[in-house]
């Protein structure tokens, strides 16, 4: 069994009990965990009495837990609609988009940010349930890529089930199979469609996130490049393939001449990438033209409003571009643009400001005030040697385009 382990925990740790294969987690009346440790405060209510007051308040409601969820549900008859399934609060904001099951404010606001967010493996970097965990379980079906940690699937499955998953030489997660549910964790119907849905609802992007594609449906991924070729990147990823191959890539330096017409039979394309030169490297034209150009062709390759299919775009600055320039740009592509950091131990080697629509961009990285990208820029011109070029920055914001297009596994290299 696949395990992926961005925290500290050893498994080690979780392999003290030997589970029944046997028992069935919906068959069997619920009982809570053995090795759970309950907080003493918690089990134990306390009368308080308010200062200048002779009333005594309501006894303290038991904390939520994500322990008591299925107490809830089977046994105290509670919807669990009404319950968050991420940490088993009852203050439920809004309904999880993938599976059946309230969710707390504080918890979709984390499950917007983690979502799409992978690890260099690949793979997504938190649980598809909580957006959350230490040790996370691999779905191993070779399209999906989500993962899920020990403690919602014997919290939402059954107790146990975690040990039993790592038993199996070949597990699939329940959004692959064809059986709608596990235990409490029941997949919604058109769980793709609710999950646009919550995203566009519930994020404060101002950007519309498109709807994820069935494996069956993902086409190759056609790419527009322009002042940077990204094909090297694209090509490590698994999205194309070495020499001809399904996906196709158009690459342009000069885009001078080009007009509408040029880019509507090249196209259509899925993805518009477009990047200034990186810090050190001869250039003919102002910071701003790069923006400009590629705005314009940016419009051209753009989808009619109509058309539901996907469409991503990516423009990246080596922080050339001035402090007059950044809010034009960001006035223009219509949304804040994000820092991306090269970092070796406490030493900053490389930064680049990324303007995209690409789900997870925003999230996974923060902005720096322009006093700090003026002082990174000359750290950057006063260091010896020339600085990576913007791709290979950029490079793990693709890997969230594995839901809606074709790609290669075995193509795929470390990143």
């Amino acid at each position: 069994m696949a395990l992926s382990s961005p925290g500290t925990l050893s498994l080690g740790s979780l392999d003290g009990s030997d589970p029944d294969p046997a028992g069935s987690p919906e068959e069997e009346p619920w009982q809570p965990p053995c090795e759970i440790i309950l907080d003493s405060e918690a089990e134990c209510g306390m009368d308080i009495i308010l200062v200048g007051s002779s009333e005594l308040s309501p006894p303290n409601s038991p904390v939520p837990s994500r322990d008591l969820i299925a107490h809830e549900v089977k046994v105290n008859q509670r919807d669990i609609e009404d319950l968050c399934i991420c940490c088993g609060s009852f203050q439920v904001h809004t309904q999880h988009p993938l599976f059946e099951g309230g969710m707390c404010a504080p918890c979709k606001d984390k499950f917007l940010d983690c979502l799409f967010l992978y690890d260099d493996d690949g793979y997504q970097s938190f649980c598809s349930v909580c957006c959350a965990g230490e040790t996370l379980l691999i779905c191993e079906d070779p399209d999906c890529t989500r993962c899920y940690c020990f403690e919602c699937m014997d919290t939402l499955v059954g107790p146990g089930t975690s040990g039993r998953v790592q038993a199996m030489s070949n597990w699939v997660c329940c959004l692959c199979l064809p059986l709608p549910h596990s235990g409490l964790l029941q997949r919604r119907p058109k769980w793709r469609g609710r999950l646009k849905a919550f995203y566009d609802r519930e994020s404060e992007r101002p950007l519309e996130m498109f709807k994820t594609v069935p494996v069956w449906k993902r086409q190759p991924v056609r790419v527009l490049s322009l002042f940077g070729d990204i094909k090297k990147e694209l090509t490590s990823l698994g999205f194309l393939e070495p020499g001809s191959g399904p996906g196709r890539l158009k690459h342009l330096d000069d885009v001078t001449d080009v007009v509408r017409r040029d880019v509507e039979d090249w196209g259509p394309f899925d993805l518009v990438y477009g990047c200034t030169p990186r810090l050190g490297q001869a250039c003919g034209r102002p910071p701003g033209w790069y923006v400009f150009q590629f705005h314009r062709l940016l419009q051209y390759a753009r989808p009619r409003p109509s058309c539901p299919r996907p469409f991503f775009w990516m423009f990246v600055d080596s922080l050339l571009l001035g402090k007059d320039d950044l809010p034009v740009a960001t006035r223009f592509l219509e949304t804040e643009p994000v820092t991306i950091q090269d970092v070796c131990g406490r030493t900053v080697r490389d930064a680049v400001n990324v303007w995209s629509n690409i789900p997870a961009v925003q999230s996974r990285h923060s902005a720096l005030v322009p006093q700090e990208l003026s002082l990174r820029a000359r750290d950057r011109q006063s260091a010896r040697g020339p600085a990576a070029g913007p791709a290979r920055m950029v490079k793990s914001c693709f890997l969230p385009l594995r839901e809606y297009f074709k790609y290669s596994a075995e193509l795929t290299s470390s990143l």
